[in-house]
């Protein structure tokens, strides 16, 4: 059976090529008895749009935001470096893509952000997510305008997105929980956690994460309050140092953000230091790892969260159904298994 096309379609809903096209394209202009009599022609006839065909006839371009935190973290200097490679465009698939900075953990900016979008024709956004009424309901308006709203590696509301793209960051904490309870082999320990800040979801899910395992599985391990990082490596570096002052027993290390720079200054030359467990591998990270400055690193495969998203914005854009898309499998990298490198865009922690 030959593929049913547009003409096909025009000829069984009795009106113009023209009009067809404008229907199926959601061009406007057609009286609702000719939009739905193309529509019945189109369930019956089984037609799906041509996407790269539509768009490159109407030279259409896609126009996608990610908002993020500002580049003063490394890991979000090597976000923008990875969107960076994926402005290129493709037949049918053209886009632009804008990287909005954001001050970090600040909801009252993140809303002020989102809040100047609303008007500015973007078919998607892609924000990092912070716990806020306000930053939800700007997202949510957002989506009554019809553009596609994601949460990008740090979640939230539900109702407030189309979609959730990252790891599963309770299973992060689970993962780092077991990684360091293994490393005590059943002895007693101290445990000191780092987070960013609390008001990020990711952060949150991570600590909750943790703390379960660790107090289900290994009760011989005592966790420290956590030291507030702010993801800056000079932050991290001075409460850690302090810390291990104060607590020089300490066993174990899980840094649930960024920062992670602090914690190789601090540890370069030292004879002894706690198991330590970091997010994400870029090639500070990398380099600690090699060094034994650091045990175990999990990421989060960050280029295939970019491309998660992209995905996801572009049939979201094309009217296509978009479901909820499973987490990001997360990667546990140790000095044994590191992958081979390979250029990314310039980088220099902090």
């Amino acid at each position: 059976m030959n593929t049913p096309t547009l003409t096909d379609v025009a000829r069984k809903a009795g009106v113009s090529y023209a009009t067809a096209d404008r229907v199926v394209n959601a061009r406007g202009g057609v009286a609702v008895k000719s939009v739905d009599k193309v529509q019945r022609a189109v369930a019956e006839l089984g037609y799906v749009r041509n996407l790269a065909a539509a768009n490159l006839s109407t030279q259409r371009e896609f126009r996608f935001a990610f908002v993020i935190p500002s580049q003063s973290n490394s890991f979000f200097r090597h976000i923008h470096g990875l969107l960076g490679t994926h402005t290129s465009t493709t037949p049918g698939q053209r886009q632009n893509i804008t990287i909005i900075d954001v001050e970090a953990f600040e909801p009252a900016a993140l809303q002020h952000v989102l809040r100047g979008l609303q008007d500015e024709g973007f078919d998607g956004v892609a924000v990092v997510g912070i716990a806020s009424p306000g930053v939800e309901a700007q997202l949510a308006a957002l989506r009554a305008k019809g553009v596609a709203t994601l949460s990008f590696i740090s979640d939230i509301t539900p109702s407030a997105r189309l979609a959730y793209i990252g790891i599963d960051n309770i299973m992060a904490g689970r993962t780092a929980a077991r990684l360091i309870g293994m490393a005590h082999g059943g002895q007693a320990g101290l445990v000191q956690p780092i987070i960013g800040s609390l008001s990020l979801r990711d952060h949150q899910d991570r600590l909750r994460g943790f703390y379960e395992v660790l107090s289900r599985d290994f009760p011989r391990l005592t966790i420290r309050p956590e030291i507030a990082g702010r993801d800056s490596g000079e932050v991290v570096e001075r409460h850690l140092s302090a810390a291990l002052q104060t607590a020089p027993t300490i066993s174990a290390i899980y840094n649930i953000g960024g920062g992670s720079s602090g914690i190789s200054r601090l540890f370069t030359g030292r004879a002894n230091r706690p198991f330590t467990v970091i997010h994400d591998l870029m090639p500070h990270t990398r380099t600690a790892l090699e060094a034994g400055l650091i045990d175990a690193i999990i990421d989060q495969r960050p280029e295939e969260e970019i491309d998660r998203a992209l995905s996801l914005m572009h049939a979201a854009a094309n009217r296509l159904p978009v479901a909820e898309c499973p987490p990001i499998t997360l990667a546990i990298y140790l000095p044994d298994n590191l992958p081979t490198p390979h250029p990314s865009p310039k980088e220099h922690a902090l």
